[in-house]
């Protein structure tokens, strides 16, 4: 072989080294051809929520367990046994069986606490979410002696929550001044019992906190706040008594889709859990937390946190302005078989 041989073969080598990694780097895996990527206009999450959505991937389908990413706590004794009638995936339409969402028919019968007014309207299920929208009315609305300029909403199991049983949802908040939450509400009443005004706060923040806001308030936008309390009654105590738990998150609430646990283990023992991981627990509630309640999610104002001029509940776009829940679940424990 000539040196102008070698010279050419050394040439087409080299062409072929480089070409090869190119190619691979170029293709799709299924597919020699590389087609670049292209947005979901169908997507439901926005930008934002995609970012850190690795932390929760696994929980977004229909699990046998609840969602931990270390240690399940369940006894070895034990099993988790969805509570089908405290669940929902969201996947097919409002179920009226299961949740309440208008005010006027559920036992409590609270409107919200002004201006936001709470409206069953507000509330859809598309996309595979409970949405619950916020607004600001074109005109005020005047409802049981009340002027109110501004919607929320608020949804309540139809099914009772108690003790020993693990609470769970996956929810994006909204961006706006009101709130996201997801907690369980107590009956109370002087004559007939309980006399004891309990609520136990497993999440509850804002979408956006400014100069306005309290001093106390400044990083509910970016937190997982839980509390239990006792509220004032005639009947119980004359002060209104509260144990909070709060884990500083290094993620707006509003930024993505998270999962917030919370394991009601007894009376007096409560476990909280964010994306699977324990991170906060309340062992001195104010009173015995040994009553049924109702699983509620509420987007209300807050005169610590008020309506400013900059806010967007008019200007915001829709998903600005909904909160999101994937899905809720709840579970109980069984013995092995």
């Amino acid at each position: 072989m000539t040196v102008h041989s070698l010279f050419k073969s050394y040439i087409a080598l080299a062409a072929l080294l480089i070409a090869v990694p190119f190619a691979m780097a170029c293709s799709s895996g299924d597919s020699d051809v590389f087609i670049p990527p292209t947005e979901n206009k169908n997507n439901p999450k926005d930008e934002d929520s995609e970012k850190g959505e690795e932390n929760n991937d696994s929980a977004q389908v229909d699990r046998t367990t609840p969602f931990f990413i270390e240690i399940d706590p369940v006894p070895n004794d034990k099993k988790w046994v969805k509570v089908e009638e405290l669940s929902d995936e969201f996947n097919d339409g409002f179920d009226d069986d299961k949740w309440y969402r208008d005010p006027a028919k559920d036992p409590f019968g609270w409107y919200g606490r002004p201006p936001a007014l709470f409206e069953s309207d507000n509330v859809t299920v598309k996309d595979g979410n409970l949405n619950v929208t916020v607004e600001k009315f074109a005109s005020p609305k005047k409802v049981n002696g009340t002027t109110w300029t501004h919607g929320g909403a608020i949804l309540r199991s139809k099914a009772k929550a108690k003790y020993g049983q693990y609470y769970e949802c996956r929810m994006q908040a909204n961006k706006t001044v009101m709130s996201s939450t997801f907690w369980i509400a107590f009956l109370q009443n002087c004559s007939m019992g309980p006399q004891k005004k309990l609520e136990l706060d497993i999440q509850e923040c804002v979408g956006r906190v400014h100069d306005g806001t309290d001093s106390w308030a400044t990083n509910w936008d970016q937190s997982y706040h839980s509390n239990t309390w006792r509220h004032a009654r005639s009947c119980d105590v004359e002060k209104s008594l509260n144990s909070p738990a709060v884990t500083k998150m290094e993620e707006k609430n509003n930024s993505r889709y998270f999962v917030y646990g919370c394991w009601w283990k007894s009376p007096n023992e409560i476990l909280f859990y964010l994306d699977g991981k324990h991170v906060h627990s309340i062992t001195n509630p104010p009173a015995d937390f040994d009553i049924e309640g109702y699983i509620t999610m509420a987007i209300e104002t807050y005169d610590w946190n008020p309506i400013d001029e900059a806010n967007i509940l008019e200007s915001g776009t829709w998903d600005q302005r909904t909160t999101k829940y994937d899905w809720v679940r709840t579970w109980k424990l069984a013995e092995k078989e």
